[in-house]
């Protein structure tokens, strides 16, 4: 009779990711399917559980990173996250501890601050985009600057 509960858990968990298509349950319905086995093989309830988890958690860790590679591909960075990496040019110089500077990328005007503590960039440097903080670039004089 436990082997039931388990084919109902894995219709379950299979529904979930159905509706889902997240990749959040699918590794525990593999888990429900090793456990299904173990109680028609005629193993206890601890065999069963032990089964789950043990299969659950190998399918996790091994399979869902490459998973995740593979099926995540086309995701395209919208706003904030395509900001990295990008160049702008500074339109008000940036001073970390007087709390100023602004900074103009793809025409649009951002408060921005130096990745470096002290660093005063001014007025007119070309700057890279490293990170986001809140709503502030976090930039680096770019590289392009340095050589000029």
């Amino acid at each position: 009779m436990e082997s039931i509960y388990w084919l109902i858990l894995f219709v379950i968990l299979l529904g979930i990711e159905i509706l889902t298509l997240g990749l959040t349950t699918i590794w525990f319905a593999g888990g429900a399917v090793a456990a299904f086995f173990a109680a028609l093989l005629g193993g206890g309830l601890v065999v069963q559980i032990v089964a789950f988890a043990a299969v659950s958690l190998i399918l996790l860790v091994f399979t869902r990173p490459v998973a995740a590679k593979y099926l995540n591909r086309k995701t395209v960075k919208t706003n904030v996250e395509s900001m990295e990496g990008r160049h702008g040019e500074v339109i008000e110089e940036i001073n970390n501890l007087q709390a100023t500077g602004k900074v103009k990328v793809d025409g649009m005007p951002w408060t921005a601050r130096s990745e470096r503590e002290g660093q005063i960039i001014p007025a007119g440097t070309v700057v890279t985009v490293v990170e986001i903080s809140g709503v502030k670039l976090i930039v680096r004089v770019s590289e392009e600057e340095k050589t000029c």
